[in-house]
């Protein structure tokens, strides 16, 4: 068993270089995030919960590009394993199209509904006059926000096919780039710096849609320029085309994959409006929790992303024995790292708080939701990996049973009925819906031991063409 889990030094080196970059990125990221969210809890509690409830329709947008891109990119990992150029320039180009129809549509359905989604979040405890503030906060980032969702989606489609072909530098780059720009115009717009005008909320929105286009223009640029290393690029923008055939599978294997993703996406933020039922303080304390989290979560989630890509790579190359060591290798590191990483947060778990200009229950709160996160997260770094491990092998309708479906069937319900029809204090109700994440990981096991997912998907392609 030990040298079914432990893998050589080359193994692990070669682990490393797909997932340090995507790891390096994510930290840097989700750094930045948390000193922009201090920068905005400067302003005050309600600024930071209007913008906190606004990230959350946001993450369900960004998810959905996520689940956009992936889809396709099952496709493009096995195709670049298998060196088929023309199928990956197929798949970048219907990563294209589907990022920006799906950015179009989510501006048009925010627009509409923005306002709405965002009351759902302000009908616990509280003055009404904080509530209509953070609705007011709110809908002003939302408004600016706008203008960085397609370009948002459409580097994230460049990116995505950067790192299945192999190149996760660049990527990592250009978000380190783009999170810099973010902080610097953070702390210009927010708090009227260098002559600028104090703007606040509006500030802060601003930077991010700026740092959105410095991504995009970095990760085309530089891909349009390199066509020699990356032939996929020649021609890829010239026409829309895709092979009939091609196009349909990827819709039929990435449309679960794209409902996966938003639906998830969906849950998490129902997650928290049960939970936002309890009080407006609930509200700051679970973006203060989560945005530290989320900063410690990205080894794991990149050990994630890197799971699909190389065991993705094994698969289309028809090394399927290959395939499954590494699957299981990775995942007893990404668990590993993750009982360190969680006994770091524990740690660190009254610290990060106190950066907050907001009351003492908040902090407390949001540290008591940051100590169950900690001991939570080995289960959450074994069914990241195993959500990945399945999606390598396209068996997208089986990831969306163990993800969305899971959370919609399971946590929602228990959620919900604890929040509206009994008095559980909220850490307790807390902690029972996250310790779900435990049976989440049983149902993973078996099914990845059962080899559903050992599948390759591009074998008959090139026929296609």
């Amino acid at each position: 068993m030990h040298n079914r889990l432990i893998g050589s030094r080359v193994f692990y080196r070669r682990v490393l270089a797909v997932a340090v970059p995507i790891m390096v990125q994510n930290a840097i990221t989700n750094f930045v995030s948390l000193l922009d969210n201090v920068m905005i809890g400067q302003v005050g509690t309600v600024e930071m919960s209007g913008v906190a409830i606004a990230n959350q329709l946001l993450f369900v947008f960004n998810l959905l590009i996520f689940g956009a891109v992936a889809g396709a990119g099952i496709f493009g990992a096995q195709f670049f394993g298998n060196n088929d150029v023309d199928g990956v320039r197929y798949t970048f180009r219907f990563k294209i199209i589907i990022c920006t129809l799906l950015a179009a549509l989510c501006i048009g359905i925010l627009i509409t509904f923005g306002p709405e989604l965002i009351h759902l979040y302000l009908q616990g405890e509280g003055s009404a006059e904080d509530a209509a503030a953070s609705l007011h906060f709110g809908r002003q980032y939302l408004t600016v926000m706008y203008a960085g969702m397609i370009p948002y989606a459409i580097a994230q489609a460049y990116a995505a096919t950067l790192r299945e072909t192999g190149e996760t530098v660049l990527p990592m780059k250009a978000g380190i780039i783009a999170v810099l720009v973010n902080l610097i115009f953070n702390y210009i717009l927010i708090f009227g710096h260098f002559g600028a005008p104090r703007l606040g909320v509006l500030g802060a929105a601003v930077a991010t849609v700026l740092s959105r286009f410095v991504e995009l223009v970095i990760v085309a640029g530089w891909t349009h320029r390199h066509f020699e290393r990356f032939p996929y690029i020649i021609g890829a923008l010239r026409s829309l085309h895709i092979p009939s055939r091609l196009f349909w599978d990827i819709i039929r294997r990435g449309t679960p994959l794209l409902l996966n993703e938003g639906l998830w996406a969906a849950g998490m933020a129902m997650l928290n409006q049960c939970y936002s039922i309890r009080s407006l303080d609930v509200v700051a304390a679970t973006n203060i929790s989560s945005t530290i989290w989320n900063m410690f979560a990205c080894v794991y989630l990149a050990m994630g992303s890197a799971i699909g890509i190389l065991v993705g790579q094994e698969l289309g190359a028809g090394e399927f024995e290959k395939a499954k060591a590494t699957a299981r290798q990775m995942t007893a590191f990404s668990v590993a790292l993750s009982v360190a990483i969680g006994v770091l947060l524990a740690a660190a778990g009254d610290f990060f708080p106190q950066l907050y200009v907001t009351t003492d229950a908040v902090r407390h709160l949001a540290s008591s939701f940051i100590l169950v996160g900690a001991c939570m997260m080995p289960f959450s770094a074994m069914t990241n990996a195993l959500y990945f491990t399945l999606r390598a092998g396209g068996k997208t309708i089986v990831t969306f049973l163990f993800d969305s479906a899971f959370v919609w069937s399971i946590n929602i319900p228990v959620a919900y009925v604890l929040s509206r029809y009994t008095s559980m204090p909220i850490l307790t109700l807390y902690a029972c819906c996250q310790s779900l994440e435990i049976i989440k990981c049983v149902i993973g096991v078996i099914m990845v031991k059962k080899g559903i997912w050992i599948h390759n998907i591009v074998a008959d392609k090139k026929e296609m063409k």
